[in-house]
């Protein structure tokens, strides 16, 4: 067996079910979940139909590659959404299964091993990730027989990473870099200042730039996130030989479209990266059903519902962030669908809080420190708690009565 499947942590849910065991709710509530960033708003019809629609499309196999209605609609989504200049739909995008599998599978793709690093540095092949971050980071980083290093996110930085913190002796040996922004969980953007840092420092090293970008599509402000093409562009890296050289840009059809079942998202950027890419991806067997490519296409054409959703978590974040800021330390993000709070005012710790919600008021928040690692003296996840604000605004604000009011009786106790 591949010795490096002995590394890999339990997943964030899976200690959750550990630390419930034993707890039974309180069956006066009914449950309300707040712990998985799974979308519970509906499907859009069109969407449906497209998809149902193309069925006759079963009878062939996929290309890995995509077919050119898709890639060109992916390619024309990103050059309306980001105003970047027109990118080549054959050799800049590469539609994927979900960003989810593509993350992964671009550290099998990028990492050398045996190299340790790209200048001749000591050390082992490092993958950087952000310090909360999604686990598929880390997993990957394992896997490709490389060493993950985990960069804090700090509340000075509005929860960004603190790549300043970074010696010159660890940017020597990062192979890739791995970023979420806007961030799961904390919801933070990237400046193009950030973004100017990182490109210098990739220019320096020879790093790759994975940017996972699921979450982009909501935002609570007038403007929308800058996106890593659009950062690059800014900075004069979107033209010559090797346009956007060493990044990558991965999104997704789940969050923005509601359709996390359908597995449809996309990778585009650097077209040598995307060489490699495909290649690894043909062997892999990384192909999108016809039919899911004909949804895909679709959905990626319309904007019109991807407004009425953002609109939804407008209203909902509007609601019950001012709620639940009377009894926890906790604000609006800049994007996402998360609320991230400290909540040491209640006197318990992250696990502690998740687990007395859970058995008196039978609501699943995720504690934080599941979400980060043990870094540099801290977990940044410590003493925080997520909460995935996906379900109906009434389900929604429901839950945060409860968690006030779990909050007060903490108080009153």
């Amino acid at each position: 067996m591949n010795p490096h499947l002995e590394r890999l942590h339990p997943y964030p849910f899976e200690k959750l079910r550990q630390l419930f065991a034993g707890v039974t709710p309180n069956p006066e509530y009914v449950p309300i979940s707040l712990g998985i960033g799974e979308p519970k708003h509906p499907t859009p019809a069109f969407i449906q139909k497209a998809l149902t629609q193309s069925m006759t499309g079963l009878a062939n196999y996929p290309s890995t590659h995509g077919g050119d209605p898709l890639r060109t609609s992916i390619a024309g989504w990103l050059e309306r959404r980001y105003g970047v200049p027109a990118l080549d739909p054959n050799t800049m995008v590469l539609p994927v299964n979900g960003s989810r599998e593509a993350l992964f599978a671009i550290a099998q793709c990028v990492i050398d091993p045996r190299a340790g690093s790209n200048n001749g540095a000591n050390g082992s092949a490092l993958v950087m990730c952000p310090n909360p971050f999604y686990q598929i980071y880390e997993g990957a980083a394992y896997l490709a027989g490389a060493e993950p290093y985990f960069v804090n996110s700090v509340p000075a930085r509005n929860f960004a990473p603190d790549y300043d913190s970074v010696p010159d002796e660890v940017w020597a040996r990062v192979q890739l870099l791995y970023l979420c922004s806007p961030g799961n969980p904390t919801g933070a953007v990237l400046t193009l200042d950030d973004w100017r840092e990182l490109f210098e420092l990739s220019d320096r090293h020879g790093f790759v730039i994975a940017a996972d970008e699921c979450y982009s599509e909501i935002w609570f402000g007038s403007t929308p996130p800058l996106g890593a093409l659009e950062a690059a562009h800014q900075l004069g890296r979107s033209a010559g030989q090797r346009p956007y050289a060493n990044l990558v840009v991965f999104s997704s059809l789940s969050k923005r479209s509601n359709v996390p079942g359908m597995r449809s998202g996309f990778v585009a950027g650097d077209p040598d990266v995307l060489k490699k890419f495909l290649l690894y991806r043909t062997y892999s067997g990384g192909a999108m059903s016809p039919p899911v490519q004909a949804a895909s296409c679709v959905a990626w054409n319309d904007e019109a519902h991807v407004q009425e959703n953002r609109n939804l978590y407008k209203e909902k974040f509007s609601l019950i962030t001012p709620l639940l800021k009377q009894v926890m330390d906790v604000e609006l993000p800049d994007a996402g669908f998360y609320l991230w709070a400290d909540v040491r005012a209640s006197g318990l710790s992250d696990t502690e809080f998740a687990r007395g919600l859970y058995a008196e008021y039978n609501v699943t928040v995720l504690p934080g420190s599941y979400l980060a690692r043990d870094a540099h003296g801290s977990n940044p996840g410590r003493n925080r708690i997520r909460m995935a604000l996906v379900a109906g605004v009434d389900e929604g604000l429901e839950a945060a009565n409860r968690i006030v009011q779990f909050c007060n009786d903490l108080k009153s106790s």
